[in-house]
């Protein structure tokens, strides 16, 4: 095999991509994202050491998030990026390295682990060491399983962290249990029994970390509130934007006020249409299309430019490609890039121009979604929403939240939205919606029965709504509230909402369409055993299984 990976729900024959991946990364690009992470485990040794010597640099944790990010799936294709990456990462290490032995530690303990002491001498030498450092090279199955959930775990923590620090929020102590995990899987010593903490550890972080993102977002543009989103189009110019990142979202709204082009969002985007300080904006359009793997068809039919802003980005077909900008840690070959400038802002001058010339995107569908159910508009409606549940009218909830994905098998959301029972509501985040948001699935008391809170890292609202219910209903365990949890997976950001899950006490989740091809069976066995964790059946019997029937 010329690559292994298996970190995403797509994993070929939910065993590995050993050629190509799924998601189209070459293996020369899987391989250097190896390596990356391998580095960046190196350097979080090292850093560990330099924060008990108290000289840590935020440039040292920028970097390492930045790097886990970029290698998160569908995030970035270029080869180029990754070299340069690695060079970076190799003079740093160097420059911690030194940095130490100045402070007084014995250069002979900065040269013990082979992740601290590699060396090249060409790009070839790296592609070379970065086929023998990747997944496999941990031989034991299980502390292999245990050490990329941990991985992938982080990856997500990164990426949540990422967009808090765009904002200027961190959390010093995040990074640092980032760097302590990324250690330890370079640790040989470290058994099973530990491993499986850290997972759990590692679900602990990503709960704080999403707490700070949740107040990054909100104590910069405000609470989301409920809103009806169109999804039609305008007669002017357009550009749209998909990913994540509100700070993108921001400084494109100022740059394009006044000169006739709108903008839209698309895929995991749409929540921005939910916040205060967005609104303001007349040129604020809807949302255009739906899940990040409709890119092929929606961006076409756009016809205006496209700006990537995270993950999520999948290979642009000929036809669009000019149109398709990336920035932040995104990138594909021969796209063009919007850098951070001056002060961290961005000039977007460049993808305005190029909307001008553009015609106005195409319709292709007329209506409206409503969402922003996170958990402080949730909290203004306990009342109506705690007499529902003890009148009947609201039988359960059930949380579909968690990612989209192109396999067919993906339509069994989608009709296990159809199939239940009127008297249910679903409590959603991720681009797992669009399976079953634009469906007709009515109200319940003037409540849809669909209630997005947003985002992935919008998960987050959904335990805290689960946790003021448990306290509205006086109960002793968020397990006994009468809420399911049928989650949808893709990518890492879904493994730290799981682990966030788990690390909360939520029992019995269900996860589909398929079980994380990293479970050993070992680990899955532990999985099963201690939090009731199951895959996905058929509607039918699924639905019998969560209903009691």
């Amino acid at each position: 095999m010329s690559m292994f990976c298996y970190q995403c729900q797509e994993a070929l024959k939910n065993v590995g991509c050993t050629q190509i991946g799924v998601c189209s990364k070459t293996a020369g690009v899987a391989n250097l994202q190896d390596l990356l992470i391998y580095s960046l485990k190196g350097i979080s040794v090292l850093n560990l050491k330099a924060r008990e010597l108290g000289f840590n640099r935020e440039e040292t944790d920028k970097f390492i998030i930045e790097g886990l990010f970029s290698t998160v799936t569908n995030v970035n294709f270029d080869k180029k990026f990754f070299l340069e990456r690695i060079k970076q990462a190799v003079g740093l290490r160097e420059s911690l390295k030194t940095e130490l032995q100045q402070a007084g530690v014995d250069a002979s303990e900065l040269e013990k682990n082979p992740a601290l002491s590699w060396k090249y001498s060409s790009e070839s030498e790296l592609e070379t060491l970065a086929a023998k450092v990747g997944v496999l090279a941990t031989a034991d199955e299980d502390i292999r399983s245990l050490r990329e959930i941990i991985t992938y775990g982080l990856k997500g923590i990164a990426a949540y962290a990422y967009h808090a620090r765009q904002l200027g929020f961190r959390d010093e102590g995040i990074h640092e249990f980032m760097e302590k995990a990324l250690a330890a899987t370079l640790d040989d010593s470290v058994g099973l029994e530990r491993y499986v903490a850290m997972v759990l550890e590692t679900g602990k972080y990503g709960v704080e970390t999403m707490a700070l993102l949740d107040k990054a977002n909100t104590s910069t543009y405000g609470h989301p509130e409920i809103t009806k989103v169109d999804i039609g189009v305008r007669q002017n110019p357009g550009i749209l934007v998909s990913g994540h990142d509100l700070k993108d979202m921001e400084e494109l709204l100022e740059q394009t006020a006044g000169t006739g082009v709108d903008v839209y969002t698309h895929g995991e985007m749409l929540p921005a249409q939910y916040y205060p300080a967005f609104k303001k904006y007349p040129h604020f359009a809807g949302n255009y299309g739906s899940s990040w793997w409709l890119q092929y068809k929606e961006f076409e039919t756009f016809k205006g430019p496209i700006l990537m802003t995270t993950n999520c980005l999948i290979p642009p077909r000929d036809s669009y490609r000019d149109r398709v900008y990336t920035t932040g840690v995104v990138g594909f070959s021969g796209l063009k890039h919007i850098p951070e400038g001056k002060y961290g802002r961005k000039d977007f001058s460049e993808i305005i121009e190029h909307a001008k010339r553009c015609q106005p995107p195409v319709e292709i569908e007329r209506g409206e979604i409503v969402g922003g159910f996170a958990h402080h508009q949730v909290t203004l409606l306990a009342d109506k929403v705690v007499e529902a549940v003890k009148s009947g009218a609201i039988r359960r909830f059930f949380v579909m939240a968690g990612c989209d994905g192109r396999m067919k098998n993906r339509e069994y959301y989608t009709e296990f939205a159809k199939a239940l029972p009127k008297d249910t509501v679903i409590l959603t985040a991720g681009c797992a919606k669009y399976r079953y948001n634009k469906l007709p699935l009515g109200e319940i008391g003037g409540l849809p029965r669909v209630l997005d809170a947003g985002q992935c890292n919008d998960s987050y609202s959904l335990a805290v709504i689960a946790l003021k219910l448990k306290e509205i209903f006086g109960l002793a365990d968020l397990n006994e509230l009468p809420i399911s949890y049928n989650i949808a997976w893709y990518e890492q950001k879904a493994v730290i909402v799981l682990l966030a899950l788990l690390y909360l006490g939520v029992k019995n989740i269900h996860l589909g369409p398929t079980l994380p091809a990293f479970l050993s069976p070992n680990v899955a066995k532990v999985l099963v055993e201690k939090f009731g964790l199951a895959g996905v059946g058929t509607v039918e019997d699924d639905l019998k299984l969560f209903l009691g029937q």
